[in-house]
């Protein structure tokens, strides 16, 4: 496949993939990089391309692929999706109570970040990354009962060791 059939092919799905990437991520930057790695898969293959037959359902699946791929990285959970970025409202004018919901957000930390690494990444998708359970569901490759029992007895940690 040479360079100008390549791009006349394949470019002109670029705001399709974007799309796609975007609705998967919800984020700009991932979705622009995802896109980015897409098209050096596919320059890298362009020699097997001429057997597709369809070029956009190729490309669609590729593209999800790569998306999910990077949700179930470690990294796709470090971004914003977690307690340490959660940016908690401040209510309080009275500087006693101030202090102590500091102390106590300190401590929430502390406990999310004492439990199992599947717990913790359950817990940040759903909590403060606002996913749903379908959502963690496809990000994580984990089954929804799974889920479930992982919030369970996150939430059940935390709540046991926040009353001692």
């Amino acid at each position: 496949m040479t360079a100008g059939s390549f791009k006349q092919v394949y470019f002109s799905l670029h705001p399709k993939l974007y799309r796609v990437a975007y609705a998967i991520l919800k984020n700009t930057e991932d979705a622009e990089d995802i896109i980015q790695d897409a098209y050096y898969k596919l320059w890298d293959d362009r020699e097997k391309l001429t057997d597709i037959q369809k070029p956009e359902a190729y490309c669609v699946t590729l593209v999800k692929h790569l998306c999910l791929d990077f949700l179930r990285s470690p990294k796709a959970t470090r971004n914003d999706n977690n307690i340490d970025n959660y940016d908690f409202p401040d209510n309080s004018a009275n500087i006693e109570t101030n202090i102590e919901n500091k102390e106590t957000i300190k401590k929430i930390k502390t406990i999310i970040h004492g439990l199992p690494e599947k717990q913790q990444r359950i817990l940040n998708l759903r909590v403060f990354a606002g996913y749903s359970p379908e959502e963690i569901e496809t990000i994580t490759g984990e089954s929804s009962a799974n889920i479930r029992v992982l919030l369970l007895r996150a939430r059940n940690t935390l709540k046991m060791k926040l009353k001692h």
